[in-house]
């Protein structure tokens, strides 16, 4: 975690639209879960936090959603365990989805109001859990 705070972080964007982008996702998830804000690093915005512990023994903590700020497109923290046939994913626009992550270029290749919905399925589903076992 770092010292500076998200709207700190946000403002040292340099790109103006790719900053007008991450304000608003930030924005977003603000409004959606009305969780607490904080860097989890030198680029990621993560909101909450929960505990978790693998049947290894391994544990840590980490933020319920979030995003952060890449080289190359905006990376959201919102789909745990996606799925390609998502109805929503299939409405979202220009996209791609790895392992629990969401990455699109910028906003406008984006339906913005199905990136809302997301964010508060996210919230919903996320929004409850304290500890997670896999």
């Amino acid at each position: 975690m770092t010292e500076i705070t998200p709207e700190q972080f946000l403002q040292t964007i340099e790109d103006p639209q790719r900053r007008a982008d991450c304000t608003r996702i930030h924005d977003m998830m603000l409004a959606a879960s009305d969780w607490p804000a904080k860097m989890w690093g030198p680029c990621v915005i993560g909101y909450s936090s929960y505990k978790y512990k693998y049947p290894s023994g391994h544990s840590g903590e980490t933020f319920r959603i979030g995003f952060a700020n890449r080289k190359n497109q905006i990376t959201l923290y919102i789909l745990w365990y996606p799925d390609k046939d998502d109805p929503l994913l299939a409405k979202l626009g220009k996209h791609k989805i790895g392992k629990g992550c969401l990455y699109i270029k910028r906003l406008s290749d984006i339906d913005e109001s199905v990136l809302e919905q997301l964010i508060a399925r996210a919230v919903r589903e996320f929004g409850q859990r304290h500890e997670i076992v896999e």
